[in-house]
């Protein structure tokens, strides 16, 4: 726990980044987040730069957010977490249980990728008012069938764990509980109305959610300045005329 590590993201936007933060704070590990770092002193987008594009890196990620801890690049959010699930306590400690715990995040990364779809369906390399059409499409299909999918899927979870409390896996909170709490809290401001829809018929789901946001670690993170707003840059974004 004496090990400082660092977070590098890109400024601006919660994003992929968020996920790996939640974390770190609710452990209350020490880490520098680049993303909050004026580029002035070694912050911001010239911070990954460097492990993007240099040669020198051993194992370059391929975007961010990378976590670099005892020298090491490590790249992908489920990876990450990962690795720092066992040192930050938030992992099961048997091998089943770290591998449940990752399979849980890669769902998480899965439906994630379909959220970031539903307003760039076609390119990222194009803006969303050039594809709005096909974003009307792809969101109400998310909306009407994979939004209701995935969370059936976690609570079907949540109700299998025979272990007392709202966790994913066994009796304490992982970090697939803080990263599943963190995408409903995303819906939540994406498409709120379809949201409010889906979500009452998931009350194992929003337990996690209200348990999450209500550990003090995370209580006092969403209070400070560190926590960056939802916003229309990032992957959740709120287009009112997506939310059916």
């Amino acid at each position: 726990m004496a090990r400082r590590y660092i977070l590098c993201y890109w400024p601006g936007i919660q994003g992929r980044g968020e996920f790996v933060r939640l974390a770190l704070e609710d452990a209350g590990a020490p880490y520098v987040d680049t993303a909050l770092v004026p580029q002035r002193k070694g912050g911001g987008v010239p911070a990954l730069e460097h492990y993007l594009d240099g040669d020198d890196v051993r194992h370059p990620p391929f975007a961010p957010p990378f976590l670099i801890a005892d020298r090491e690049v490590i790249g992908q959010t489920a990876n990450i977490l990962l690795y720092l699930g066992t040192r930050l306590g938030l992992a099961p400690r048997d091998e089943a249980g770290r591998l449940w715990t990752h399979q849980l995040q890669l769902t998480i990364a899965d439906w994630l990728v379909e959220v970031h779809d539903t307003h760039h369906p076609i390119s990222s390399g194009l803006y969303y008012d050039q594809q709005k059409p096909a974003a009307r499409r792809r969101a109400k299909a998310f909306t009407d069938e994979r939004m209701p999918k995935f969370l059936d899927y976690f609570e079907k979870v949540l109700a299998r764990n025979a272990a007392p409390g709202p966790w994913l896996a066994g009796r304490k909170a992982t970090y697939a509980d803080l990263s599943l709490a963190q995408m409903v809290a995303g819906l939540r401001y994406a498409f709120p109305r379809a949201s409010a829809r889906h979500m009452t018929l998931h009350p194992r789901v929003m337990a996690v959610h209200d348990a999450v946001f209500a550990r003090p670690a995370i209580a006092r993170y969403v209070a400070s300045k560190r926590r960056l707003a939802f916003n229309d840059d990032g992957i959740f974004r709120h287009y009112p005329e997506l939310d059916r």
